[in-house]
């Protein structure tokens, strides 16, 4: 895959944004709860903001590989990922950062919006998602709702049902050993 090949048209829109990520939650009957705030583009500008919130908040890498593959890793936001061993543990070839386009063809998001959230805008399932042991043991986690102007907190079994409505089963990768365990 080419990123070439992949270039949405100037009058690309993904299917989902903020509004209808949030009408397909309450239609889903899946409980969470959305905190506005001032863009926030790297885990530490909003270190003060998401001290009030409760839950772990994220970050979120969206990657390609060398052979062309797209990656999105959610972890806890004082996760330390080593890209150059990561590779290994989640079954990639060497990982670089993904490119604008393909952040917006794939995930319907911009840079600095990256969220887990965003796998709503892949129903073929182009991104393999790989998710932090810590996230999926959290009680509640915390992502942008496709805009980084705001956080989406939603409880572990909401999560696992926004996942589930999607068909998405997540790799889960405890970084700190660097294994994967589900």
């Amino acid at each position: 895959m080419t990123d070439a090949a992949v270039s949405p048209s100037p009058e690309y829109c993904p299917p989902f944004d903020r509004s209808s990520l949030t009408a397909y939650l309450q239609e889903q009957g899946i409980a969470f709860l959305t905190h506005d705030h001032p863009a926030v583009f790297r885990v530490e500008e909003g270190l003060e903001l998401k001290a009030h919130m409760p839950g772990v908040h994220t970050k979120n890498l969206f990657l390609k590989d060398k052979k062309g593959r797209l990656w999105l890793i959610s972890a806890a936001q004082d996760t330390v990922i080593d890209l150059k061993r990561a590779h290994k543990v989640i079954g990639s070839d060497r990982l670089s950062f993904g490119n604008e386009t393909l952040l917006w063809r794939y995930l319907g998001v911009r840079p600095g919006s990256v969220t887990a959230l965003g796998l709503i805008n892949d129903p073929q399932q182009e991104v393999t998602f790989i998710l932090d042991a810590r996230l999926w043991q959290a009680d509640i986690v915390n992502f942008h709702p496709l805009e980084n102007t705001a956080t989406t907190a939603l409880e572990q079994a909401a999560f696992r049902a926004f996942l589930e409505s999607l068909g998405r089963a997540p790799f889960v990768v405890d970084f700190e050993r660097m294994e994967r365990i589900v």
